[in-house]
């Protein structure tokens, strides 16, 4: 009957000690390191070098094009307006302030909508700003078909 010290004791991993299979096992370089070639290459390794450069090559054509699609919607615009506040004088009537900037001698045509405290529209109105001057700031009245509690600037266009 064979005894504990009759065979050959087991390789344990990582001590260099070859496998009667499988030929010399690779060690560690170094203890508690992971064997060499396992896990790719190390970090900073230019394996991943081509892939950082496509992907910030990517992400300035990215950028590059968000601030031309900016620049080209601006640019477009000839005509900007703003709601700088309003005033709901009575149940049928609510006064909106505007400034409009515009190029001088161009028409531009603002189209305003009030709303009910439920949300309906209770009011619209396209207000006409002639060919005078750059920038105007005006007070309008928006005629409504119940009590309004907002007024809202839909849009500002070049007018023919």
């Amino acid at each position: 009957m064979p005894t504990a010290g009759d065979q050959p004791a087991a390789p344990r991993q990582g001590d260099g000690a070859a496998s009667p299979a499988s030929g010399p096992a690779p060690g560690p370089s170094r203890p508690g390191a992971a064997p060499a070639g396992r896990y790719g290459s190390p970090a900073g390794g230019s394996g991943d070098r081509g892939l950082k450069i496509v992907g910030g090559v990517l992400g300035v054509l990215f950028l590059a094009f968000i601030a031309w699609s900016g620049i080209s919607y601006i640019g477009k615009q000839d005509v900007t307006g703003e709601l700088t506040g309003f005033t709901v004088v009575s149940d049928t009537e609510v006064e909106v302030t505007l400034q409009v900037r515009k190029a001088e001698g161009t028409p531009a045509v603002c189209t305003v909508r009030s709303q009910a405290e439920d949300g309906l529209e209770v009011g619209r109105v396209d207000f006409r700003f002639e060919a005078e001057g750059a920038t105007l700031h005006r007070a309008h009245t928006l005629r409504t078909t119940e009590r309004a509690t907002s007024a809202e600037l839909l849009s500002c266009t070049a007018g023919d």
